[in-house]
């Protein structure tokens, strides 16, 4: 290895890593550092690869987006579709050897149910969830709904992992401080450095479903001894540890350097077909965006080509979408999106008046190790210059983000005006299991919108049923969400993950990067 790019490996908090470790050990580059051990706390797509990676869920999501029983047996419904019982695989054990009981299923899912949109929309039609005997629980509701397999099997954050009892009944607004699971791999928390390197062995207890992976669903056979997951900010060093063999796997390839990756030992590919989704965050709580006019004032702000230019910059790889969901995909709409094209700096200005707007800084959160949203946070505050309004960009890292979004102080003592994110553009669960989605005030997503009218409206597209009817509550939803001000999408764009090619065997996760089912030669 070079000597600059071992230094900059050992910068970036990296060891680097012995020849003798590298046949079963994979060493992963994800978009972001590890550095909460929660999945149910965070939205955070990273922490959910942690969280696939330790635990297990009740269902999983196949490739083609049907649920399949995962740690589930069999399940029965009654005639009347209101009770539904689920009885545990035989043998099932969390890592420190105490077996899996239908109390931890049920305390897991009132967790992840008091954090997640989809969860809380269930639990909203339970009468009740209790646990029959020690492998069998079940949940009666109040009225039939068609999506409790989908519900159970989401697999857009926040995914239900099943957890231990003890760690399940933290306060769900606080992070559990221990990862014990039952699912294929055993967390190291003593080699876990927070933000730079998580690292995970195979766990030997773990039974595979017989049937072979698909998604999140069947058979997660451990392959290889050893996973590491890395960040490392400077793209140029990343792509360089991959071509020299020190790391294995890139999730995301920075396009200027793709031709770098074409070289012998190295194989680019599109793992998430279904792209993904820029967003701009605001904060419904503070001015300027506690009023309405405002946050529509930053919809004719919005220039997707302007911030697709700055992420990705090949058009080859984003396109100017205003859906929520992908254009393409079975969930498009184009009910509202007027603004997309109507780009407009002086009409921005005249509502930012008309709201009020009295000059105070626009707190905008710039995560600089994270190039996506860097470049978004520089956009958005150039625009918001245009448009006569004061931005100022306080700069941080992707993980202090994470901490300072959950923030409801003023701006300029510890809070925010607006954040960047990114979302998968294809969503199993559409509008009820977005996270980003939700008008539920204190329990919203960050940024606390409050609206009664989406709450209905996500409610009807969930009983609608399947195709005109529930296209139609889907363009009514959406023309409201962008009336509001919730999910602002900021452009849609897919981009290759790379990998050495002595890598084979991938299971490919819309918006999780998952290890098992991979071999090293």
């Amino acid at each position: 290895m070079k000597p600059r790019l071992t230094h900059l490996l050992l910068a970036a908090g990296l060891a680097v890593a012995a020849p003798a470790s590298a046949e079963t050990t994979i060493r992963a580059v994800l978009q972001a550092g590890i550095s909460g051990i929660d999945p149910i706390w965070t939205t955070a797509n990273v922490v959910a690869d942690h969280g696939a990676m330790v635990y297990d869920t009740l269902f999983g999501m196949d490739e083609a987006g049907i649920p399949q029983p995962q740690m589930v047996d069999i399940y029965t419904v009654s005639a009347d579709k209101l009770t539904w019982r689920f009885h545990l695989r035989p043998g099932l054990k969390f890592s420190d050897g105490t077996p899996v009981t239908a109390k931890d299923c049920v305390q897991s899912l009132k967790r992840w149910a008091a954090r997640d949109a989809a969860g809380q929309l269930l639990m909203g039609k339970a009468q009740s969830l209790t646990a029959i005997d020690a492998d069998t629980f079940e949940l009666k509701l109040t009225t039939p709904y068609g999506l409790v397999l989908e519900t159970l099997g989401k697999n857009s954050t926040q995914i239900p992992f099943m957890m231990r009892e003890r760690e399940a009944l933290t306060d769900p607004n606080q992070q559990i401080t221990e990862t014990i699971g039952s699912g294929p791999f055993l967390f190291l928390r003593d080699q876990w450095n927070p933000g730079n390197r998580a690292v995970y062995i195979k766990n030997p207890a773990y039974i595979p479903r017989a049937e072979p992976p698909s998604g999140l669903a069947g058979g997660k056979l451990v392959k290889v001894d050893r996973v590491e997951l890395l960040a490392i900010p400077d793209a140029a060093t990343a792509h360089q540890a991959l071509i020299k063999g020190e790391v294995d796997f890139l999730e995301i390839v920075n396009l200027d350097l793709l031709p770098l990756l074409k070289v012998p030992g190295v194989k680019t590919e599109v793992f998430n077909k279904g792209g993904t989704h820029g967003v701009l965050r605001m904060n419904h709580l503070l001015p300027p965006f506690d009023n309405p006019k405002a946050r529509e004032a930053m919809l004719w702000l919005i220039d997707q080509e302007a911030y697709m230019n700055a992420v990705i910059g090949d058009p080859e790889y984003w396109s100017v979408c205003g859906s929520i969901f992908s254009c393409g995909s079975p969930m498009e709409s184009n009910a509202g999106v007027d603004w997309v094209r109507g780009h407009s700096v002086a009409k921005a200005r005249a509502l930012f008046k008309e709201a009020g707007y009295d000059g105070r800084p626009v707190v905008i959160l710039d995560p600089t190790d994270y190039n996506w949203f860097h470049q978004m946070a520089q956009v958005t505050a150039s625009l918001l210059k245009e448009a006569g309004v004061n931005a100022r960009l306080e700069a941080m890292d992707w993980a202090t983000v994470f901490t300072r979004r959950a923030s409801k102080a003023p701006a300029d003592k510890g809070g925010w005006n607006i954040f960047h994110t990114g979302y998968g553009g294809i969503n199993a669960l559409g509008p009820i299991g977005f996270s980003h989605m939700p008008g539920t005030c204190e329990k919203a997503w960050f940024g606390w919108p409050c609206d009664a009218k989406i709450e209905e409206l996500r409610q009807a597209w969930a009983d609608a049923a399947p195709g005109p009817a529930r296209q139609k509550a889907m363009d009514a939803l959406q023309a409201r969400n962008f009336e509001v001000g919730i999910v602002v999408p900021t452009g849609q764009w897919v981009t290759p993950s790379a990998y050495r090619s002595n890598l084979s065997g991938w299971v490919k996760v819309p918006d999780d990067a998952v290890f098992w089912g991979v071999e090293k030669k």
